[in-house]
């Protein structure tokens, strides 16, 4: 059992907390029985090691057992050990360390998708979170982050994805402009999130959102620069009925592309 919180491999595992760490060593940090759970079921290639207290391993027993399956054994630790390596302020007991699994943009468009989105300078973690496991959702084909979006294995991104960074394609680090010309030559059609953009309800009715779409959201406070929403086919908005200003970007993201899943379907 791991006893010493100040040890060489507790405080590796607590630096993964850290984007430098995790560019450097291509791994990222899982936080609580759901997260490696969905790990262990999807993904367990990608399971490096796997960390939990003798009660946390007893009240999982699924997780338990889908990791004797998967060949994969516990290291057991103290709480004191499990607590400097989350990042969390009360971890669940479990915790696993695996290698990230970015997916290259060509798979993505090879494999003809018909509901995408782009998150574009996307900054906080809850959000992009909360936007993947939206499309995860929505039945979308995979997540496209361009720009500055931030690093999606960001234990706050994992942890919003409630598992779902596990079930769909993420690509990193793209190039919008590129992003655009594959969605088009592959026959989507892109559309903008946009507050001065036209009113979705009329293109739902008009049928524009039964084709193949990339949905492109941008970032928070800003939303899409002008560059990038010249790059887009339209720009579209919800309709406010209420007094509320505007929508969160995760909640309006979550509501745009289940209006394409609908349609789509």
């Amino acid at each position: 059992m791991l006893e010493n919180p100040r040890s060489p491999r507790v405080r590796a595992v607590a630096k993964l907390a850290k984007r430098s760490t995790r560019q450097d060593t291509g791994l990222f940090l899982l936080e609580g029985p759901q997260a490696v759970r969905e790990a262990l079921h999807y993904r367990a290639d990608a399971i490096v090691d796997l960390y939990a207290t003798p009660t946390g391993w007893e009240k999982h027993p699924d997780v338990r057992e889908r990791a004797e399956q998967t060949g994969h054994e516990v290291q057991f630790v103290t709480e004191d050990v499990l607590h400097a390596m989350a990042d969390t302020v009360t971890p669940q007991g479990i915790i696993a360390v695996a290698r990230q699994f970015p997916t290259g943009i060509r798979d993505v468009f090879a494999a003809e998708p018909r509901l995408l989105a782009i998150c574009e300078e996307v900054r906080d973690p809850g959000n992009l979170g909360t936007i993947i496991r939206a499309a995860d959702a929505a039945g979308a084909d995979a997540v496209i982050l361009s720009g500055r979006t931030v690093d999606p294995y960001n234990p706050k991104v994992v942890r919003s994805t409630t598992g779902s960074l596990f079930h769909i394609p993420i690509v990193v680090g793209a190039e919008l402009s590129d992003v655009v010309d594959r969605a088009h030559a592959a026959g989507l059609h892109v559309i903008a999130a946009d507050i001065n953009g036209d009113d979705l309800l009329q293109a739902r009715a008009q049928g524009v959102l039964s084709r193949p779409t990339a949905w492109l959201f941008g970032n928070e406070a800003r939303g899409l620069d002008s560059e990038a929403l010249a790059l887009a086919d339209q720009a579209l908005k919800l309709p406010i009925y209420g007094r509320a200003e505007s929508l969160n970007l995760a909640t309006a993201a979550s509501v745009c592309l289940y209006e394409s899943a609908f349609s789509q379907r």
